[in-house]
């Protein structure tokens, strides 16, 4: 991997930029037709976005991590949160809260991080399936240095899933 400058992420878009080699600028969209309310988990640094907060289609949002941050961003869908913050999601839930303090409930597509800790500052990212899949979701780097390729999950795979596998939306 190497150091990028932004990345492109179809149900979130992931931009990241560097500030001053000390930050780095992550910019969620929400690409789907429906709300998604992301979920994040920090690995050895501080929590971005409060840990989850909703986004509406074709929102998006800037989260800034620091140099050596690591971390997952994944989609929550189908959620319903109370004014004080509590409730549930259909898939990716995260303990019945808004602002995640821990991982997402399986299935729920990840992206994951680490930005500018070692290897001459490099960046390294993927999508994971490792906890199922919810959502269609890409990362193409943009700007930075070095020869960063797409990463993502864009179909969709439930088509081919077993039915046995699958988690549905009783809503849908």
């Amino acid at each position: 991997m190497a150091k990028i400058s932004s990345i492109h992420i179809l149900f979130f878009v992931f931009i990241t930029s560097g500030i001053a080699d000390s930050a780095t600028v992550f910019t969620l969209q929400n690409s789907c037709a429906y709300t998604v309310w992301p979920g994040t988990l920090s690995g050895n640094s501080i929590t971005l976005g409060d840990g989850g907060f909703p986004l509406t289609p074709g929102a998006s949002v800037q989260l800034t991590a620091p140099t050596g941050w690591s971390g997952r961003f994944w989609a929550r869908t189908g959620c319903n949160f109370d004014a004080s913050g509590h409730g549930t999601c259909v898939t990716g839930d995260c303990g019945g809260v808004l602002k995640c303090t821990g991982g997402g409930v399986p299935p729920a597509t990840l992206a994951e991080f680490t930005v500018g800790s070692s290897n001459a500052g490099m960046d390294f990212y993927d999508v994971s399936l490792v906890d199922g899949y919810n959502v269609k979701m890409g990362i193409k780097p943009q700007g930075g240095f070095g020869n960063c390729k797409y990463a993502g999950c864009v179909s969709d795979i439930n088509e081919i899933c077993p039915s046995e596998l699958r988690i549905m939306d009783p809503n849908s």
